[in-house]
């Protein structure tokens, strides 16, 4: 399929490509100096001690789980609309994911009052989404967590670049912070991840196990800091390699201009959109101010509004996506019957997002625009009504 609005996109400069030569160059790819590096410009960007770089967003989940000592037995509680990985990460441990709700169309975070409602004697941990770039409520999860003596994962793969309403950077609330380098995110290498923390156990824990649990990693030895190394733990290869971490680098440099640019672009749509019949906008304007914008949502008044909009924008040529609840999903029947988690599911089945980058135009955004009220303004005088 060749679209012509898709639903993100990126550019590769010279200076991307010129970083990722010079590495090639020296002939030293496996993980080395250009990782450190990296791992110090990502800590500093955020504002923490610590940044760990690893394989992917899903592998800082799973380490990021690991460290904070969750295992068989365990209960970590996790929104239902989010991608699977934040559920996984917990199920790779031996523990089991319990699904709380949303707050509702005005935000799709997950509501902290039904996380404290779904605590229980083996509740260890609460992943904290932070949903299509936005901050959920971390401070009041901070809060709960400390009052119940959990710890507060935060999952920030879509949100590398978003503030709570305290100021405070999305990743850094809790004791961890994992955030993605997936081709569709702010700061994309293709595949990769990073966490960060400001506790050095816990650092240090999530850098031993990223690579099979070795006391000293390839370019220790190469240096000669080391001769040999032992295991000390059940360890993975999760590991970034030099070449990522070297596009990381020079596209760092950008990453606040190009969330600006995708906040521009947000803010264009919801001028746009704001009085168009059918369409609810979730978030307000200070809410948006604050986001990193990995997406935009809209809200339709039901699915089959949804799937027909969805239809109608593909056969013009403009891609869009959706993500489903977690419980809707085949591997994860436990609690598809779960009333309490009507809202998530209910949001889930009638949200659309819309095409959103730093590399499209205004143009195109005013294209997506168009297209959408054309098919909205068509639907049946019925189903406007129920809009």
């Amino acid at each position: 399929m060749s679209w012509s609005v898709p639903l993100t996109d990126l550019r590769i400069t010279e200076d991307d490509i010129e970083a990722v030569l010079d590495c090639l160059r020296t002939g030293w790819l496996t993980m080395g100096p250009r990782v450190r590096a990296f791992e110090r410009a990502f800590a500093a960007h955020v504002g923490v001690e610590h940044a760990v770089a690893v394989s992917s967003g899903t592998a800082a989940l799973h380490l990021a789980a690991l460290a904070a000592g969750i295992g068989p037995g365990d209960e970590v509680i996790v929104p239902n609309l989010t991608f699977v990985a934040s559920a996984a990460a917990a199920r790779y441990c031996g523990a089991t994911p319990i699904f709380c709700d949303s707050l509702g169309a005005h935000d799709l975070n997950l509501d902290p009052a039904d996380v404290c409602r779904r605590i229980t004697p083996r509740t260890r941990a609460v992943v904290a989404v932070h949903f299509m770039g936005y901050a959920a409520d971390v401070e009041a999860l901070r809060t709960l967590c400390d009052e119940r003596q959990l710890r507060l994962i935060e999952d920030t793969a879509q949100a590398l670049g978003a503030r709570t309403p305290s100021g405070r950077i999305a990743g850094t609330v809790g004791e961890l912070g994992c955030f993605s380098l997936f081709s569709k995110k702010q700061l994309c290498v293709g595949e990769g991840g990073m966490v960060v923390t400001s506790d050095p156990e816990l650092a240090s824990k999530v850098r031993l196990l990223r690579s099979h649990a070795m006391t000293s990693v390839t370019w220790d030895r190469h240096q000669g800091y080391a001769e040999t190394y032992d295991v000390v733990d059940i360890g993975f290869n999760f590991r970034m390699d030099e070449a990522r971490a070297a596009l990381g680098l020079s596209r760092m440099a950008r990453l606040d201009d190009d969330i600006a640019t995708r906040r521009a672009h947000v803010c264009h749509y919801r001028r746009a959109l704001r009085n168009q019949d059918g369409i609810e906008l979730p978030w307000d304007d200070e809410e948006v101010a604050r986001a990193s914008h990995f997406a935009f949502p809209v809200l339709l008044s039901d699915g089959q509004v949804r799937d027909r909009l969805r239809a109608g924008l593909a056969d013009m040529g403009i891609q869009t996506s959706a993500y489903p609840a977690i419980t809707d999903l085949s591997e994860y029947v436990v609690g598809r019957g779960d009333e309490t988690l009507a809202r998530s599911r209910e949001l889930a089945e009638r949200h659309c997002v819309l095409p959103l980058s730093s590399v499209m135009s205004e143009a195109d955004v005013d294209k997506v625009v168009t297209a959408v009220a054309r098919i909205l303004d068509e639907q049946p005088a019925h189903a406007r009504a129920n809009a």
